[in-house]
């Protein structure tokens, strides 16, 4: 395989539950309307052994469905501007923290949602608690991503809704190519699990893939593939 890590990544990860090469597969730049099961068949399929997972990441995923939107031309609510300012900045992304992600968030959870995740963030904020918020708005909230600086260009200056129903992507996927794969919220905090082959552990998804292999700079790997290193 001519695959090899990216920049500042490790290729191999060494956990409980074994050894596992992560191979990040490099793609063209994704754009709206491109097509998920050619981008795999023409950059990833040929690299899948029989035992592997494919593992995707969840932005590529919307940016295709069309759920990726150039900041200018967002026009954010009142409200998303007046409760985008009681936001944790964190210093991994803006995530909520401004007008336009706000005004997706509230699209995508609904204003009553909203409210009530903003009031219970506020009334528990005294007592050290982080993450209420997202845990009432749910994960359309949560998958929200913000415009960063390094992301690879036009994206640097754009925000992204969460993929449209990643289990049935994952499913046309399985359904196609006859592989197991998952859609993954990724980034240097983190890792969510959107979408998932069954009988796929995601508690070993989540250890394999804690250092995000894929990265989130201009790597232009939005794809890779899990293999076990047998001992």
């Amino acid at each position: 395989m001519k695959l090899k890590e990216n920049k500042g990544k490790n290729l191999i990860i060494d956990t409980k539950y074994g050894k596992f090469y992560r191979y990040p597969v490099k793609t063209h730049l994704i754009v709206p309307n491109d097509s998920l099961i050619e981008i795999i068949e023409k950059y990833a399929l040929s690299y899948m052994g029989k035992n592997d997972i494919m593992f995707i990441s969840e932005k590529v995923v919307s940016v295709m469905q069309g759920r990726s939107y150039k900041i200018s031309d967002i026009r954010p609510s009142k409200l998303a501007t007046l409760l985008s300012k009681y936001v944790y900045r964190n210093p991994g992304g803006i995530g909520l923290a401004m007008p336009e992600t706000m005004h997706l968030a509230i699209e995508e959870a609904g204003v009553v949602r909203i409210l009530l995740a903003a009031f219970l963030a506020a009334i528990t904020k005294p007592f050290g608690l982080r993450g209420v918020f997202y845990m009432v708005a749910g994960q359309g909230a949560r998958s929200i991503d913000g415009p960063v600086p390094y992301a690879i260009p036009p994206y640097n200056e754009y925000a992204s809704k969460g993929p449209k129903s990643p289990q049935k992507v994952v499913k046309g996927i399985e359904k196609k190519f006859k592989i197991k794969v998952t859609i993954v919220d990724a980034n240097d905090l983190g890792i969510n699990i959107l979408g998932n082959s069954k009988g796929t552990s995601k508690k070993m998804l989540k250890v394999v893939l804690k250092d995000n292999p894929l990265g989130q700079e201009d790597e232009s790997t939005p794809i890779g593939i899990i293999r076990r290193i047998k001992n």
